[in-house]
């Protein structure tokens, strides 16, 4: 299959693990962020760890649009279903998620509430098109690549005359999330966390561009490459940051050039932003609250923004104490340094949305069997 088959070939891959080897300083410890769960997923299922030296680190980084999604927000989503009895319409990794007292929505559908899981936006409005005596509330969450559909499911709203469709918008950025990491006292100050690059993502990326980057690349001065999500992407990637690295370089690359640009889709950034503006702060499950980092629906749309159209209580949301998904998400901690990891914690009896998601850390740990640390092969291997 095009730009699939060329990046899992097996030939092509011991040639770039072979560069890795070669220059990859062993007296030198490199430690990169792939911040997409989606990169991180990739390396374990196609054994990228396993091919490049022992002192070349992946460190997991936030990019997992259900993991980071508060407690709160989720607890928020359980309430409409359940007290306004709308109908909330969900895409499938938010079902399982656990809220507080570890309530899911799907638990909330067991008990009658009505929750649907959908596939698009456009699902959720062909389901308020099919049922206009009812109220449907659309729980959308997600980075950058999913907002441009959630827009255009407000625009149509309106444009249809939409009196039973709204949005509980949920959408969280990128780049502020990566300012706040490397702000953080676990990485500035404490060296808890080290990270000497970032390999960007890409699906994020087709839609902003990488212009975006270039401030972490000056401010503070680590290199970024935006990798694509074959495993030769990736080792690509991984080569071009330890080049940065040995040579005192701190800028941003592109490896995934066959789909993102400079500029990134100027179309689907001027509809986010007609539909969409700032919120001041938001929290962040693992990285609690940061400025900026957020979307909500802007006045001119108001009458299909869920937040507006119901009044929401405020509750006590609680983190399982022992769950490590805050800690993991931030780069602290790894999942097998998790107690409740493989034990009372799987995908059947999830505690945390690490192992919830389909982009979780846990998830990858578990479903490609990395329990413990590979060991690499050798060059010539």
């Amino acid at each position: 299959m095009k730009y699939v088959d060329e990046y899992r070939d097996h030939e092509l891959a011991k040639t770039i693990a072979g560069a890795i080897a070669t220059e990859a300083d062993p007296e030198k410890s490199y430690h990169f962020m792939e911040f997409c769960g989606g990169h991180t997923h990739a390396i374990f299922r196609y054994g990228v760890q396993d091919l490049i030296p022992q002192n070349v680190h992946f460190v997991h980084g936030p990019g997992c649009p259900v993991c980071v999604l508060p407690i709160s927000r989720l607890d928020d989503a359980v309430e409409l279903a359940e007290r306004h009895g709308v109908i909330l319409c969900t895409y499938g990794d938010m079902m399982r998620v656990p809220g507080t007292k570890q309530r899911s929505l799907i638990r909330a559908k067991a008990d009658g509430a009505d929750v649907r899981m959908v596939y698009s936006t456009l699902d959720a409005l062909k389901i308020a098109r099919e049922n206009p005596e009812r109220q449907v509330v659309f729980f959308a969450i997600g980075f950058e690549t999913t907002t441009p559909p959630t827009a255009v499911a407000i625009k149509t709203a309106q444009a249809e005359g939409f009196k039973n469709f709204s949005v509980f918008c949920n959408h969280v950025l990128t780049p502020a999330a990566i300012s706040h990491i490397l702000e953080s006292p676990e990485v500035r100050e404490l060296g808890i966390v080290k990270i000497d690059g970032f390999l960007g993502p890409s699906h994020v990326s087709s839609v902003i561009g990488s212009q975006p980057y270039e401030f972490f690349a000056e401010e503070f001065q680590k290199p970024v490459v935006i990798a694509g999500f074959e495993p030769l992407d990736v080792m690509q990637s991984v080569l071009m940051l330890i080049r940065q690295v040995n040579e005192d370089r701190h800028e941003v690359e592109n490896e995934y050039t066959r789909v993102v640009t400079e500029e990134g889709n100027l179309k689907a950034q001027a509809l986010v932003s007609e539909v969409f503006e700032l919120r001041k702060t938001f929290d962040w499950r693992g990285l609690g609250t940061v400025p900026y980092s957020a979307l909500r629906i802007r006045d001119a749309y108001a009458d299909f923004d869920a937040e507006k159209r119901f009044e929401l209580s405020v509750k006590a949301s609680r983190e399982v104490k022992s769950c490590e998904c805050p800690s993991i998400l931030r780069g602290v901690k790894k999942p097998t340094d998790c107690k409740l990891f493989g034990t009372v914690c799987t995908p059947q009896n999830p505690i945390g949305t690490c192992m919830v998601s389909s982009e979780g850390a846990c998830a990858a740990y578990w479903t490609y069997g990395r329990f413990r640390e590979p060991k690499p092969l050798d060059a010539a291997e």
